[in-house]
């Protein structure tokens, strides 16, 4: 069983900020860094530190050495990942005082997937591997068409929700890893217990991972359901806490861990990350985990 992650690589320009910046306002920063990151680069990070070897596909441009070096120092394998002309896809992140962030996304070489790289990059994958996504690179809806056909398990994290996803057969997912605010807009209903019902009658065959913030996340596959609390921490930059929580899930799955013992690794990576600046840099490594 081979593992892919099929999603974006990005430049993150991190400014350090009392507040976030208001409408008409003009504000100093405290500092500011560069970072590497996007949602599928911190997710096949996390993978890799997890200890899974894990493939990434997708698409680079100016700024890409430093996006395929911080991948292949990771142990992130970059067979499938090609450099384009024009910018990469980047970020500028505010995050203030109290750890928490806002982000503006360019998708730059992340929205020049083609169909035709699509194909050559599945074309290399085969029933029973697994294929994780999110919704930061183009073509989503047709990458879940071919992998389904393929029979790759598919893992949807539909990050950032928009109405690209209105074309994806969400019936064709696997799992879904999603936070609070997502699975309202996936299911219209804004009380967790609702949405929990909702999502189980929408997509009955899947597994749920729902995260609620301070409040700890949610296993649901169909009338199996538990619950797991966070860990605190001072948080500096919650930026790749969902993304840590993910790649740790997900490899909590591929190892045939239990669910609860797989959720409380993944929570406990997510408190590491939040308590260290960056995105892919704050991810940890298992032996940090299960160390401690």
């Amino acid at each position: 069983m081979k593992v892919l992650n099929f999603g974006s690589l990005n430049l993150d320009y991190v400014y350090s900020v009392d507040h976030m910046v208001k409408p008409g306002e003009t504000m100093a920063s405290f500092g500011m860094n560069t970072f590497c990151g996007g949602k599928g680069l911190n997710q096949s990070i996390a993978l890799a530190r997890a200890g899974v070897a894990v493939f990434h596909a997708g698409m680079v441009g100016e700024g890409g050495k430093l996006l395929l070096k911080t991948c292949r120092e990771s142990g992130i394998k970059t067979d499938y990942i090609r450099t384009i002309p024009g910018k990469s896809g980047h970020t500028i992140i505010q995050v203030d005082k109290n750890g928490q962030n806002c982000i503006l996304l360019y998708g730059g070489a992340n929205r020049s997937i083609t169909k035709e790289y699509v194909d050559d990059v599945l074309g290399c994958f085969e029933s029973g591997d697994i294929l994780l996504l999110q919704n930061e690179v183009n073509l989503l809806d047709y990458i879940i068409e071919q992998a389904y056909d393929l029979g790759m398990m598919i893992i949807l994290n539909p990050s950032p929700y928009d109405s690209a996803l209105d074309t994806c057969d969400f019936s064709k997912i696997s799992m879904f890893l999603l936070n609070e605010i997502e699975g309202e807009q996936v299911t219209g209903e804004g009380n967790v217990e609702k949405m929990l019902r909702k999502l189980k009658t929408m997509y009955p065959d899947a597994r749920i991972v729902l995260t609620l913030g301070a409040e700890g996340s949610v296993y649901q596959y169909k009338e199996e359901q538990y619950h797991q609390g966070i860990y605190k921490v001072k948080a500096v930059d919650t930026t790749a806490a969902g993304d840590t929580f993910t790649g740790y899930f997900i490899s909590s799955v591929i190892e045939g861990m239990p669910v609860q013992r797989g959720l409380e690794l993944a929570a406990k990576a997510a408190a590491i990350a939040v308590s260290r600046q960056g995105a892919a840099d704050s991810i940890p490594l298992k032996e940090e985990i299960v160390g401690e």
